[in-house]
């Protein structure tokens, strides 16, 4: 499989983003195009040793676009940037996915812009690996949308669904929907909407509301929610995270006695680094586009692209796009909310009138859940 990499994107960028590209086709069944500035690439190559003998290929793209500028604006005026250019490589079948770790909100609107969205998926969402108290978990979405629907949300948990169960290993995953309480009650109007929607879900294995106290718990292996709320949990446990890295640095390093103990435990403390480090996921992927895209955290390191690049390459080996279309299209049939619905929503004017849609769907919903149960609980499989 071939991956486009977008080589000037990422605080670390060019050196690191080259260096794990390396890494990752002497570890792995992979070619790789590095996207970019075709000379600063050559030299990059240059100073890491080459890659003759290696399925290197450099494709040209001489501008870049910043982390701080506006996504929208600046794929405008830079047509030829490397986040465009590694995205198009996708569409034009030169490659089987993109990574990058340049400006996040770019890489979102060329992906959805320049690939499209899968059948039945009306916004795509970043699935964010976190880790858990016992085992990692999936946070979906993290950050692509703000104001999602009950529509949304019930495509983020098929999809998280099937990430968690081909791809994180998880048989039956357990689905939670982020909320500020336990009860079905709870939450504002998205919220008890979507916990209706997911609990006559029956194909998933929805387990109700969880609090953001229990996140880490492993209560669930899926988290849905809106992507304001997902991109503020998603800070705040890095933040959480820094400060208490930032207090045993500073009792370690404060006395003799705290640095005889880091020695005692130094090999305890790496393996709670690993756990809990984003490096090792690699990246997060952008479920629902029309092809493979991983986002990979701005300041990525080569460890953290050449993890991005295994991720690529394993989603695309489980053709996890043609799981989340087949059981999309089952899951919403089986809901009674076929295109029609939905369409006639995005068609009306007053975007508020469809809470009061969604107020008379519900009331049918009972009905819809009990046909979904006699007939078998929602056909095909995943």
């Amino acid at each position: 499989m071939r991956i486009a990499i977008d080589a000037m994107g990422g605080d670390l960028a060019p050196g690191a983003v080259v260096e794990g590209a390396l890494e990752a086709v002497k570890g792995c069944a992979c070619e790789v195009i590095l996207v970019g500035d075709k000379d600063i690439i050559e030299h990059e190559l240059g100073r890491l040793g080459g890659a003759r003998g290696l399925p290197v290929f450099i494709k040209d793209a001489p501008e870049v676009i910043g982390m701080n500028e506006h996504p929208v604006q600046a794929l405008r005026q830079k047509r030829n940037s490397s986040i465009k250019k590694a995205v198009e490589q996708v569409k034009k079948g030169k490659a089987g996915a993109v990574v990058s770790a340049g400006n996040t909100g770019a890489v979102m609107v060329a992906a959805k812009l320049i690939l499209g969205t899968l059948e039945g998926v009306s916004r795509p969402g970043i699935a964010v690996t976190l880790p858990g108290r016992r085992e990692p978990f999936l946070l979906i979405d993290a950050g692509a949308n703000v104001g999602s629907r009950p529509e949304n949300l019930l495509e983020f948990a098929v999809m998280g669904h099937l990430y968690a169960k081909h791809i994180m290993g998880r048989p039956h995953p357990r689905i939670g929907l982020l909320s500020i309480g336990e009860e079905e009650t709870k939450g504002d109007g998205l919220i008890r909407t979507s916990y209706q929607l997911l609990r006559k879900a029956t194909q998933l294995n929805f387990v109700g509301n969880v609090e953001a106290k229990e996140v880490f718990n492993n209560i669930t292996d899926v988290v849905v929610c809106d992507g304001l709320v997902g991109n503020i949990t998603l800070k705040v446990g890095e933040a959480a995270a820094s400060l208490l890295a930032s207090y045993l640095r500073e009792e370690f390093r404060g006395s003799l006695r705290g640095k005889a103990a880091y020695l005692l435990f130094k090999k305890s403390i790496d393996k709670i680094k690993r756990r809990t480090d984003y490096k090792e996921y690699g990246g997060a992927p952008l479920l629902g586009v029309d092809g493979i895209c991983v986002i990979c955290h701005g300041s990525s390191n080569a460890y953290a692209i050449r993890n991005a690049v295994k991720m690529a390459c394993d989603f695309a080996e489980k053709r996890l796009n043609k799981r989340i279309e087949s059981n999309l299209g089952v899951v919403k049939e089986s809901l009674g909310l076929g295109k029609g619905f939905w369409s006639s929503i995005r068609d009306w004017r007053d975007w508020r009138d469809w809470r009061d849609a969604l107020k008379w769907r519900a009331e049918r919903l009972g009905e819809a859940g009990r046909v979904g149960e006699t007939e078998g609980k929602g056909g095909k499989g995943d």
